[in-house]
């Protein structure tokens, strides 16, 4: 076997064992997928419907909503209608509302006739997916605001939860278009954001996915924004005016989402192939992620996170830069350690070590997956365990290194005589290890 084939295996069998407990974790999660009309405009459908398969072959639960925003637009051009936007919402006249149903209608239906061939050049190309559409949404009109008068624009009144849920329950992929229907039988032109959001909040959904034209999320200086809490997003909101109008609607219904105990959204850029599998299978995935709570976490450790920490540790116990831990002392000690975890993962830990009657403490196992260094990490959690001393009432934290001294030097630690630890750590040094020591006031 060459060298090139051999890699493209150990990075084929590490990608798959890495996704294996987003698989399971998946399994019988209902996620609603949104995406605007551009997905079929562009023929970039093809490929999402791959993976739309895929997911539902591997038990997860669907609901998509589709925007017809382009094909709307195609329809009024050729019958040289004009279409007028307030505050990037169209105000949907008779003209408008006529090209809005046949443009919905042939979008359904384009999507349903690529969601019916199933998973290509796979095991499963011959089984067929169920799709289900209908009249699933209730409107009511937007109304008149600020003067003006939005005619045939809706909003979502209620989701059909129970008819959904039954549908997906047998296995089928639930397909929501940009329409609803009043009690009366009138017709309203919907927002892809406004059913996609109620959907997931009436259904109770684990995750609410856009693919959107935008890179993502990005901050000032155009770099993606990888995550934000509901609070971050709120003030990014309200402090970035020059947020696109789209941007600002998608956040505006992430906001909404997780006040409505919707766990996670996601911004994907629909641009990046397999964005949708990217961003579900890897740790970081590829767009902007938007949590009630922080996607990652600095906690106290507990036993259960004793596998975590041997395989982060144990690579700099080779190396010879952390002094070796057994299983057995971990768990004895495992109440002096902190750890960093991000979604489900312990990529960074530290131990604190008090003496009590000397008012002095050690700082010990500091330690960052090396997939997570130079992001600062070690430096939020060397914070978080100085933190930690100054409520203990100690007034000086010290650390034994061999090879991280110069890092601790930036970080306002000075040399020290090893004859200044404490008496009881004293008796456990080790000479053959030679390690230096380094103290910071608190």
């Amino acid at each position: 076997m060459s060298k090139e084939k051999n890699s493209k295996n150990i990075e084929f069998v590490h990608s798959f064992r890495n996704s294996a407990g987003y698989i399971n974790a998946f399994r019988g999660r209902t996620f609603v997928i949104a995406f605007g009309g551009e997905m079929l405009a562009d023929e970039q459908f093809a490929p999402l419907v791959h993976d739309i398969a895929l997911l539902n072959s591997l038990g997860i639960k669907l609901v998509l909503v589709h925007g017809a925003r382009p094909q709307i637009e195609s329809r009024l051009k050729e019958r040289k209608f004009t279409s007028e936007y307030v505050d990037d919402i169209r105000v949907t006249d008779d003209n408008a509302l006529v090209c809005v149903k046949e443009a919905s209608s042939s979008v359904r239906a384009d999507i349903e006739a690529l969601l019916s061939i199933g998973l290509t050049n796979s095991p499963v190309s011959c089984s067929r997916i169920s799709v289900i559409s209908g009249n699933f949404v209730t409107a009511q009109p937007y109304g008149v605001r600020d003067g003006v008068d939005y005619m045939h624009t809706g909003e979502v009144r209620k989701i059909e939860h129970n008819a959904i849920n039954q549908a997906l329950e047998n296995n089928s992929i639930v397909l929501l278009s940009p329409i609803g229907y009043s009690s009366t039988g009138e017709i309203f032109n919907l927002s892809v954001e406004d059913v996609a959001t109620a959907a997931a909040i009436e259904l109770n959904a684990n995750k609410l996915i856009y693919l959107v034209d935008a890179k993502g999320v990005t901050n000032k200086r155009k770099s993606l924004i990888r995550e934000l809490t509901m609070d971050d997003a709120n003030k990014l909101l309200e402090e970035n005016k020059k947020l696109d109008a789209p941007i600002q609607r998608y956040l505006t219904s992430a906001i909404k989402a997780c006040r409505n105990e919707i766990e996670r959204t996601h911004i994907l850029n629909r641009h990046i192939e397999g964005a949708l599998l990217l961003e579900l299978f890897t740790r970081d995935g590829c767009g902007t992620l938007i949590t009630s709570e922080s996607f990652e976490d600095i906690r106290p450790a507990t036993i259960e996170d004793l596998a975590g920490l041997i395989e982060l540790i144990s690579p700099l116990e080779e190396e010879d830069i952390l002094v070796r831990r057994s299983r057995e002392k971990l768990e004895m000690e495992i109440e002096h350690f902190t750890v960093v975890e991000r979604d489900g993962m312990i990529i960074a830990c530290a131990a604190l070590y008090p003496f009590l009657q000397d008012k002095v403490a050690e700082l010990a196992c500091l330690a960052v997956h090396p997939d997570y260094q130079g992001k600062n990490r070690g430096d939020q959690l060397l914070k978080y365990i100085e933190r930690q001393t100054k409520q203990l009432g100690i007034k000086q934290l010290f650390v034994l290194t061999t090879r991280t001294a110069h890092w601790f030097r930036e970080r306002g630690y000075a040399s020290s005589d090893i004859k200044k630890l404490p008496v009881k750590r004293k008796s456990l040094y080790n000479y053959q290890r030679q390690s230096k020591m380094f103290a910071k006031n608190i």
